[in-house]
């Protein structure tokens, strides 16, 4: 045999056995996935309605996984720049985002620019849960049902503000949509976050809140605020005599809020699996049901986890309210 014969047949031997060693560890790769601790940014202050599903979801999933799964929280821009930070991660699947109706609908339509695409720059690990929104009023206001709230507001309104987490929060979007069906501008005052929110509200210094039941409900069952309205499409279990605003002749109002985790774009189709079970076992865990419905949190069921579901409700958000929000003339540099 020729020189030339030999380094051909050399050569192909030494592809031969660097492909053979290469299929094993490329599949140990993949099972090996998480090999060390998860990020989960969450683009809110500690102590919100997020932050809490957030945390609970993590817990649950680090279980599963076997590796922690840590929260950090990177407030400002109503969740602009925590997400921004997550765009920017290498999509490994070692850093997550937790998004929700504000974060991926409502910015896009309050902020003339944003530092991601909603739908484009991440790949959806699946849906965390969902909350209905409620009108919550302070003590003091002399209203009982959303009917005298809205002779109080032609009334009163020029004297009138409500509160949020921020602009392009969920609290900010929920009374956005509320004051568009009744064709009413109050003044907004927005807060960092929704503690601050919430105890000017119970100091009496704001009129009303558009809140999450997460951080609602424990207050008004304090008898520190006072339930209004549910602005979600059922009434609240835990609220039984307060109706829905569908039941008042408001049918557009139907605010619910959703939270979701994500990935950046180009994460690999194996590792958002590995995480979406992870997900999914997290989510049908007893006790996390039970403790996330103590406070009128959904988790999702299993037909609702495939990550396509979030890009639907993204979708949806986008088509369904963006007229209204856009409306408000409420826009941000």
């Amino acid at each position: 045999m020729s020189l030339r014969h030999w380094i051909r047949a050399g050569l192909g031997g030494i592809a031969a056995t660097m492909a053979a060693n290469a299929a094993p560890a490329q599949v140990a790769s993949k099972d090996a996935f998480p090999a060390r601790p998860i990020m989960l940014i969450v683009s809110f202050p500690a102590g919100g309605p997020s932050d809490a599903l957030a945390r609970a979801i993590a817990q649950a999933m680090s279980t599963h996984l076997k590796q922690s799964v840590v929260v950090e929280n990177i407030g400002g821009a109503s969740g602009t720049i925590g997400l921004a930070k997550l765009v920017n991660s290498p999509p490994d699947g070692y850093t997550l985002g937790f998004g929700t109706i504000g974060t991926h609908v409502a910015n896009a339509a309050l902020f003339k620019k944003l530092p991601y695409d909603p739908l484009g720059s991440f790949e959806p690990v699946g849906l965390a849960g969902t909350a209905p929104t409620v009108l919550v009023a302070k003590s003091a206001l002399p209203v009982a049902d959303l009917r005298e709230f809205v002779a109080y507001v032609d009334t009163h309104r020029a004297r009138m503000t409500y509160g949020s987490a921020g602009i392009g929060s969920i609290s900010h979007y929920a009374c956005v949509i509320l004051l568009s069906a009744l064709k009413q501008h109050i003044t907004h005052v927005p807060y960092r976050g929704v503690a601050p929110a919430m105890n000017d509200l119970m100091g009496g210094h704001i009129d009303f809140m558009c809140d999450q039941s997460t951080t609602a409900l424990p207050q008004v069952a304090g008898g520190k605020i006072k339930a209004i309205a549910v602005l979600s499409d059922q009434k609240l279990p835990q609220l039984p005599a307060v109706a829905t605003a569908a039941s008042a002749g408001y049918s557009d109002v139907n605010v619910r809020s959703w939270n979701a985790l994500f990935a950046p774009k180009g994460t690999p189709p194996h590792i958002i699996k590995r995480l979406n079970d992870a997900l999914r076992a997290a989510t049908s865990d007893a006790g996390l049901i039970k403790q996330m419905q103590a406070v009128g949190v959904d988790l999702p069921s299993p037909d609702n986890l495939a990550p396509g579901t979030v890009s639907e409700l993204i979708t949806l958000g986008l088509a369904r309210d963006m007229p209204a929000l856009k409306a408000r003339g409420e826009y941000l540099d």
